[in-house]
C-alpha cells in the first residue's frame, strides 16, 4: 500500500486546532499582485510536493498533484479555507494586502523550517521581476525539478536503536492547561491572538551571556510565567508540578535528511523550580543551555521518529476514515508529548541574501498559547507572542522581563491570527 507521510496530521484536524501555519512578511513597498501571481506560478512547479490537493481513497487521505498554481488572493480579516474551491483545492495559498504577504499552509505537509525555501524562492522570483538582479539566498531553489534529497523519507527500522545517554525526567506539568481547555471547550471562543515584538539589540544582549536565541528567550519567558502563576504556585507544588519550557528542535540532520521539506521537529524540555523567577538571567540562561546540550542527542531523534512512525503505521492499519481519525487522536505525537508551561520555536538562522533589503519584518503564526514564534533578519529579531485569549497580563510581564534583561523592543497592538481552516473530503 502506498504511504502518504504528508497526510497524517490531517487526521487530527480540528476547527479550533487546525494545525495550519501563516508566515507574514512585511515588505518595504506595496505588493504588485500580478508579479506575485507570476512568481507563485513559477515556484509552484519547483515545489510539486506543495502543489497538492487532498482526496479520499480506500478510507484514507491521499495527496494528488494539483495542476493549478498555488493561488494568490487578497488578504481579508477572516480565516482562509484551504482545500476549498476558493483556493482550487490547494493546501498552500498566498494572500496579500498593501505591502504585506502571508504564506498560508497546512502543518501536515511541512512546518516553518521546511516552508522557508518555498517562501524565499517565491519572493526571489517576485522581487527580481520587480527590481532586476538580486543576490540570492544560499538555499535558493532554482526553477526546475525538485532535488531527490528534498524527497527523502527515512526508514525508521534502519535507524540505530542505541539508548540515549540521558533523558529529561521532569514529567508533565499542567500549569497553564486551564487556559487551553477553556478555549477548546468554549463554543463561543472563535478567535485567538498574537502580538508582534521586534528586538534590535538581541544578539548584543545574548553574546555576553553565551546565550543562544532559544536559551535567552526561555530564560526571559520564565521570569514572566513565574510571576504570572505566582499566586498558584503552592497549589501546583502540592501536586508535584513545576514550570517548564519546551524548545522546538529540527532533527532532519540526525535522521539523514537535511534537505527534507518535511516537519521533523521534536522538543527540548527545560525544567525550572518555582522560586527561580527571581534568579539572575545568567543562571536561567545556563539552565536552558544545559538542557539544550544534554538533550541534543541523535538517539533521542531516532526515538522520536520511531514513535511517530509507529503512530503512522497504526493510522494506516485502520479500515476507514472514522477509525483513522479516532486512532490519530489517541496516539498523536503532539498530544502525547511531555506538557510544558510555554514554548519557544525559533526557525533558526536564515540567509535572506539581497532579499533582506526589501523585507521589513517576518512573523510566524501557529497554534499555541504562551508560545513564542521567532524569526531573525540581519539586523533584528521578529517574535510573535501567541495567546488564546485577550488577557495580556502574560505579555506585559514578558515585556517587563525584557526590559530588566536590557532588550530594547517595540510591540504591536493585539492582533487576530486568522489561522486557515481546511476543507477535507469525507
Amino acid at each position: 500500500m502506498e504511504k502518504y507521510p504528508d497526510t497524517y496530521l490531517l487526521y487530527e484536524y480540528m476547527k479550533k486546532l487546525p494545525y495550519t501555519v501563516r508566515i507574514k512578511i512585511e515588505l518595504t513597498e506595496p505588493v504588485d499582485e500580478m508579479l506575485l501571481k507570476q512568481a507563485s506560478a513559477e515556484s509552484s512547479g519547483r515545489f510539486p510536493y506543495f502543489a497538492v490537493r487532498v482526496e479520499l481513497s480506500s478510507g484514507g487521505y491521499v495527496l494528488k498533484h494539483n495542476e493549478t498554481p498555488i493561488p494568490v488572493l487578497p488578504e481579508e480579516d477572516r480565516r482562509l479555507m484551504l482545500g476549498s474551491d476558493e483556493v482550487s483545492g490547494h493546501l498552500f495559498a498566498i494572500t496579500w494586502r498593501e505591502n504585506t504577504v502571508w504564506f498560508n499552509f497546512s502543518h501536515s505537509v511541512c512546518g516553518a523550517f521546511g516552508a522557508m525555501t518555498w517562501i524565499k524562492t517565491t519572493l526571489y522570483r517576485y522581487l527580481t521581476g520587480k527590481h532586476g538582479q538580486i543576490d540570492p539566498p544560499r538555499d535558493l531553489r532554482k526553477i526546475g525539478e525538485a532535488d531527490e534529497a528534498e524527497l527523502v523519507y527515512p526508514d525508521a527500522g534502519k535507524l540505530p536503536a542505541d539508548e540515549p545517554l540521558s533523558r529529561y525526567n521532569g514529567g508533565n506539568n499542567n500549569v497553564g492547561l486551564t487556559d487551553f481547555l477553556k478555549y477548546i471547550l468554549n463554543p463561543f471562543a472563535r478567535n485567538n491572538y498574537y502580538y508582534e515584538i521586534e528586538i534590535e539589540n538581541f544578539m548584543e544582549v545574548a553574546k555576553p551571556l553565551d546565550a543562544s536565541p532559544n536559551s535567552l528567550l526561555a530564560a526571559v519567558m520564565l521570569k514572566a510565567v513565574a510571576e504570572l502563576y505566582a499566586s498558584q504556585k503552592e497549589k501546583y507544588r502540592k501536586k508535584g508540578e513545576h514550570l517548564s519550557a519546551r524548545i522546538a528542535a529540527d532533527y532532519r540532520d540526525d535522521i539523514g535528511c537535511p534537505k527534507s521539506y518535511r516537519d521533523f521537529v521534536r522538543f527540548i524540555h527545560v525544567g525550572y523550580d518555582w522560586d527561580m523567577g527571581s534568579d539572575p538571567i545568567e543562571k536561567l540562561n545556563m539552565r536552558a543551555r544545559g538542557a539544550l546540550i544534554s538533550q541534543n542527542q541523535p538517539e533521542l531523534s531516532y526515538e522520536c521518529f520511531r514513535k511517530a512512525s509507529q503512530a503512522h503505521e497504526g493510522i494506516d492499519a485502520q479500515p476507514d476514515l472514522k477509525s483513522k481519525k479516532k486512532y490519530a487522536s489517541k496516539h498523536s505525537t503532539f498530544r502525547t508529548d511531555v506538557r510544558d508551561t510555554y514554548t519557544i520555536s525559533y526557525v533558526g538562522y536564515q540567509d535572506w541574501g539581497g532579499l533582506a533589503k526589501y523585507i521589513r519584518s517576518v512573523y510566524t503564526l501557529t497554534d499555541g498559547n504562551l508560545m513564542l514564534e521567532v524569526n531573525a533578519l540581519p539586523d533584528r529579531f521578529c517574535i510573535t507572542f501567541q495567546k488564546l485569549n485577550k488577557d495580556r497580563t502574560a505579555v506585559d510581564l514578558f515585556c517587563k522581563a525584557m526590559e530588566e534583561t536590557g532588550l530594547k523592543y517595540s510591540i504591536s497592538e493585539r492582533k487576530t491570527r486568522y489561522l486557515p481552516e481546511i476543507k477535507l473530503p469525507e
